[in-house]
Parts: structure tokens; C-alpha cells; sequence
């Protein structure tokens, strides 16, 4: 009769991993499907204000920090847009 060997600690934690992986996976495509379906239906998905980064979030802003909310000098204006 053989022996059962015992799983290593490294083995079960690739095995963790590999499943945390897959329902990440799954949980995004399942939210991929609902904005799709959402989208299709005419409703637009809100913007999670706390998930931004403080870089995207500023380009949020409509007031710059700094008063000057012109155009930039090497930016093209073109009138009417």
C-alpha cells in the first residue's frame, strides 16, 4: 500500500493564488457584461470619485489650483469647439 504524501504550504499557496486569480477574473467579466448591458440599455455608469488616483482626479477638476485656467501656449484653439 502507498503512503499519502502531504501537500507542501508552497503548493497550497500556488493553489490559493491561482483561484483568488480566477474569480478576480470572473468578477471583472462579469462587470464588463453589466456596463455592456447597461451601455446597450442607454445608462451611463457612474465615475467612482474615490477609486481615482490624485493625477486623474485633477483632470476631473474643472479649476486649476493655480488660477490660470487658459489655454496652454503650445495648445491649439480652435474657435467654435
Amino acid at each position: 500500500m502507498t503512503t499519502k504524501r502531504q501537500q507542501t504550504m508552497a503548493k497550497i499557496t500556488r493553489e490559493r493564488a491561482v483561484k483568488e486569480k480566477r474569480e478576480r477574473k470572473q468578477e471583472k467579466k462579469r462587470a464588463a457584461a453589466a456596463a455592456k448591458k447597461d451601455r446597450a440599455n442607454g445608462i451611463v455608469p457612474a465615475i467612482d470619485l474615490e477609486s481615482l488616483d490624485e493625477d486623474s482626479a485633477s483632470l476631473l477638476d474643472s479649476h486649476e489650483a493655480d488660477g490660470d485656467d487658459g489655454a496652454v501656449p503650445s495648445e491649439r484653439v480652435v474657435p467654435g469647439l
